[in-house]
């Protein structure tokens, strides 16, 4: 037995791991788990002396291969459980082949073939990394999950039952066409120390057409928001000189989160970066040869979805008519109002917000109001204005659309809320492409089948007073949200504009202990990207958020419209922004803590001065045009920029 497996077994047989800490399984982002990966035929022999090889298999809808050392502690726990997956999925045209990748143990009853892989070469293969993985491949001998059973044995730890069943989700989604929610996890087991794999001359077929598609074809492909196809060989040699340049760079796939510095996997789980290994094969391919390979180690052709990704929407909203957009130059932002006319509250599940214009298209926010509560009982016969509503981006968004990123669908148990009369403010971005044309974007949503236990929404760290000097290269505006309650974020995503930099997340606990939650070094305006995390950051009450963002208002920043101008908070390109949204989910079944009687706050006798970025929404509140509210006018104002203009003056004061 090796020396890992070894060390394994004792931390297993005591109840913790080598550190005494206790270990789970953790998401992994797909290129980590080498999803999309072309696994070679290999032969092996089985339990009753009989050879065979991967390619036995290739009938089959499915082949999980499953590590299971019988002598290792965790594997007998999961014996009944893979059994009884196999039982259950062995019908559905699904195979399973076990593996012992060590020299020890007895063999295990299961109805599939047991391979002894004593020497580890099938193993070290397949990639496997401990005693309890499983790997599913396709037909093609593609990885389409690897990782964990489920989550009910660990290291140093035993469950009732699993809280996350890994490996029945992913063959379930899988079986229906669809790709498992988690394609990626660890498994945590007795660690295997396993030779290397024999090397594989890299082709066209057997490896970069799997990179293509597993990191490229969502958005370069008929119907994708890229500029050019990349579906075939043709149409890779077609732009390889651009396919370098932009890999090279980092600039493709569209990633900026910094990466961890201690070696550690990505933290999101969108994290579209290329692995070390991914990005060499691709470059050296690229570079000396482009061999094309055996068209039978190609990839199964992918499915894309040819209209909506989250299936049949329960109610679509459109935007109520097309917008033109100019052949050339630049477009400001369009604010644009679309009336759900819903006659109840509605819990939503997925959502998905799909442009009439791909290719013009760059990005699109979003926002609920709600006729008759807060800020729009101002609103003449309830009904809000494009500049009426101009100023709510501080208040979260419900939805979102980046190029390649447009959809989201929740768990289960999960769901937005979308009140009764919800009036929807989309905030578009267009970008012209040499064409004049239009758009009507357009917004789908499944219902939720039953008010969910978790609600998920987003809020922002926003400094709204941000000023940016004139030729400044690296201005620093920091924004701070106090969080009294527990809370559990799931996302990240930045918002600034043309003259944005850089931006960090920080995390400080009740104790002063700070941590940095997301760091993104060369923000790009081009790319409003999310950052999910594969495991949600629960964070403590009576913590604090802190948005820091870095701006280049000098002439060399090529995307500056104006390097003379001091730069203020707006709502156009040429102005900036300063938001960290954050999305995070409440758990409605917990009883929130009530919230504290707010401390009287004197108004200024000379009145509050309203600030400059406030003054074109809340200028008809100013009855005498000075600049500032008086006691009278504040008295006079809706309830909720009430609230904002009494917070305002609690904060300078």
């Amino acid at each position: 037995m090796r020396l890992l497996a070894i060390v394994g077994l004792l931390s297993l047989a005591t109840g913790a791991n080598a550190e005494g800490v206790k270990e789970s399984p953790k998401v992994l982002r797909p290129n980590d788990g080498a999803i999309g990966r072309y696994i070679p035929d290999r032969e092996f022999t089985d339990s009753s002396g009989n050879a065979g090889t991967l390619s036995d298999y290739r009938n089959s809808r499915y082949l999980v291969v499953a590590m299971h050392d019988p002598s290792c502690p965790l594997c007998k726990k999961f014996t009944s459980t893979l059994a009884k997956i196999e039982a259950d999925y062995a019908p559905k045209g699904v195979a399973f082949l076990f593996v012992n990748p060590t020299a020890t143990g007895t063999v295990a009853t299961f109805k599939g073939r047991f391979a002894s892989d004593a020497k580890g070469t099938l193993a070290a293969t397949l990639g496997a990394s401990t005693t309890t993985e499983v790997i599913v491949l396709n037909a093609a001998r593609t990885v389409v999950y690897r990782g964990a059973i489920d989550d009910q044995y660990g290291l140093g730890y035993s469950l009732d039952t699993p809280k996350q069943t890994y490996l029945k989700n992913a063959l379930d989604h899988l079986l229906i066409g669809k790709d498992p929610e988690v394609k990626a996890t660890t498994a945590p087991g007795c660690a295997l120390d396993l030779p290397k794999p024999d090397v594989v001359a890299v082709t066209y077929h057997n490896r970069i057409s799997r990179i293509v598609q597993q990191n490229c074809q969502e958005c370069h492909r008929a119907g994708g928001v890229g500029p050019f196809v990349l579906m075939t060989h043709d149409d890779v040699l077609a732009h390889k000189g651009m396919i370098r340049k932009v890999v090279e760079s980092g600039t493709m796939p569209p990633w900026f989160a910094a990466t961890p510095k201690d070696g550690t996997h990505s933290p999101f789980r969108n994290d579209k970066s290329l692995s070390a290994a991914d990005k060499s094969d691709l470059l050296s391919w690229l570079k000396s040869g482009t061999t094309i390979g055996d068209i039978a180690d190609a990839p199964l052709a992918k499915a894309w979805p040819k209209d909506w990704q989250i299936g049949v929407p329960d109610a679509v909203f459109q935007l109520p008519k097309p917008v033109e957009i100019k052949a050339t130059g630049i477009m400001p932002y369009q604010n644009i109002i679309i009336e759900t006319h819903l006659d109840e509250d509605k819990w939503v599940q997925s959502i998905e917000v799909q442009p009439g214009s791909r290719t013009t298209v760059h990005h699109v926010l979003v926002h609920v109001l709600s006729p008759g509560g807060g800020i729009l009982k101002a609103f003449p016969g309830g009904r809000p204005t494009i500049s009426d509503t101009a100023g709510d981006d501080r208040q979260g968004f419900f939805a979102a659309y980046v190029p390649g990123n447009g959809a989201i669908v929740l768990p289960d148990g999960y769901a937005k809320k979308l009140p009764k009369g919800a009036i929807l403010k989309l905030q578009l971005h267009y970008t012209p492409d040499g064409t004049a044309t239009t758009d009507r974007t357009r917004i789908g949503v499944i219902y939720a089948k039953s008010a969910p236990r978790f609600e998920a929404k987003v809020g922002a760290v926003a400094n709204p007073r941000i000023s940016i000097p004139p030729g400044a290269d690296n201005h620093k505006e920091t924004g701070k949200l106090a969080l009294p309650s527990e809370v559990t974020i799931t996302s990240l995503m930045p918002h600034m504009h043309v003259r944005g930099k850089a931006c960090r997340y920080e995390l400080t606990t009740a104790d002063g202990k700070t941590t940095t939650l997301l760091d993104v070094p060369h923000y790009d305006f081009n790319w409003q990207l999310p950052y999910t995390f594969t495991q949600p950051v629960v964070v403590p009450e009576k913590s604090t958020l802190t948005f820091t963002v870095w701006y280049d208002n000098s002439t060399n920043n090529p995307a500056n419209p104006d390097a003379t101008k001091t730069v203020k908070w707006g709502p156009q390109t040429f102005d900036e922004m300063h938001l960290g949204y954050v999305e995070y989910i409440v758990d409605r079944e917990k009883p929130r803590p009530a919230k504290p009687e707010a401390a009287a706050v004197a108004i200024p006798k000379g009145g509050v001065e309203i600030p400059e970025a406030f003054k074109d929404n809340f200028k008809k509140y100013d009855k005498n045009s000075d600049g500032k509210f008086d006691e009278s006018e504040i008295e006079a104002l809706p309830p909720r920029v009430k609230t904002i203009v009494m917070e305002y003056i609690r904060k300078q004061k």
